[in-house]
């Protein structure tokens, strides 16, 4: 074999060659100094900053986090307002309607407001009572809305209680949602230890309804108003878009917020009577 004067192994031992600067090659690009080249300075902020962002929002609460935060203390407000009522006897529901209803809804903090338009808008709660035993079952999520047209003007907050009487007003709760007083005959109910509930419009009324604003307890009517399930809220308490109609006949396990309500419904009226 001939070995070629310029190959680099040429005379048994490699060449001394001398390539050309880097910066004289033809094609190349110019080495970058990464200490003290600008561009690259920015990428790395830019970088730097992308990470920080994204490890901030790793850290906040999410969105599911949030409505199950909230759904919790409201379960809490309906607990203190279902208490609070049925603390002072002579001001309270009757105990002869609680036993006798099938299902409670409460409204902590329904809104009304009003400015020629008027409307009304809260969330709460729908627990009714077990089919195969005594006790109560899992809490539904509810809204209520409605409006109005004419002379108005004026903000407030009251809390709503609503007893539903009989089978079939059980029936129009477990539907996505119907109108308190136009598809179920409603009534304000009465208020104290010994009211009773005998005349015509008590004993045909579905649903029972009563109101607390400032500190006074009254029956009052809501009707107009629309009553609908509360997609959202079910899905932060069961992890699935269930309607009232599902947790209602489902047998869902009990949220662990919701077990003081409960508590305190079966404290108070913990089986129905005929």
């Amino acid at each position: 074999m001939v070995r070629d004067a310029t190959h680099p192994w040429a005379g048994g031992k490699r060449a001394e060659t001398h390539s050309a600067p880097a910066t004289a090659r033809r094609g190349s690009r110019p080495a970058i100094e990464t200490g003290n080249h600008p561009g690259y300075d920015v990428k790395m902020r830019l970088t730097k900053l992308t990470v920080t962002i994204a490890l901030g929002c790793a850290l906040l609460p999410g969105a599911d986090e949030k409505d199950t935060r909230k759904g919790d203390e409201r379960l809490a407000d309906a607990a203190s307002l279902f208490s609070e009522i049925m603390a002072t006897p002579d001001r309270s529901i009757p105990q002869g309607l609680l036993d006798k209803s099938e299902c409670v809804v409460l409204v902590p903090g329904l809104k009304k407001g009003a400015f020629v338009f008027g409307g009304k808008y809260g969330k709460g709660f729908a627990v009714c009572r077990r089919r195969d035993a005594d006790g109560w079952g899992p809490p539904a999520a509810i809204r209520i809305e409605g409006g109005s047209f004419g002379l108005q003007i004026g903000f407030s907050s009251s809390d709503v209680v609503l007893l539903v009487m009989n089978e079939r007003g059980m029936k129009r709760l477990e539907q996505d949602h119907f109108t308190i007083g136009g598809e179920a005959t409603a009534a304000a109910g009465p208020v104290g230890r010994d009211a009773t509930a005998q005349t015509d419009v008590l004993m045909m009324a579905e649903i029972l309804s009563w109101s607390r604003s400032r500190g006074a307890f009254a029956g009052v009517s809501l009707d107009g108003s629309t009553l609908r399930t509360d997609l959202d809220e079910n899905t932060a308490l069961y992890g699935k878009r269930w309607t009232t109609g599902q947790i209602l006949q489902s047998g869902a396990p009990i949220p662990p917020a919701a077990q003081h309500l409960l508590d305190l419904l079966g404290k108070f009226s913990p089986r129905r009577t005929k």
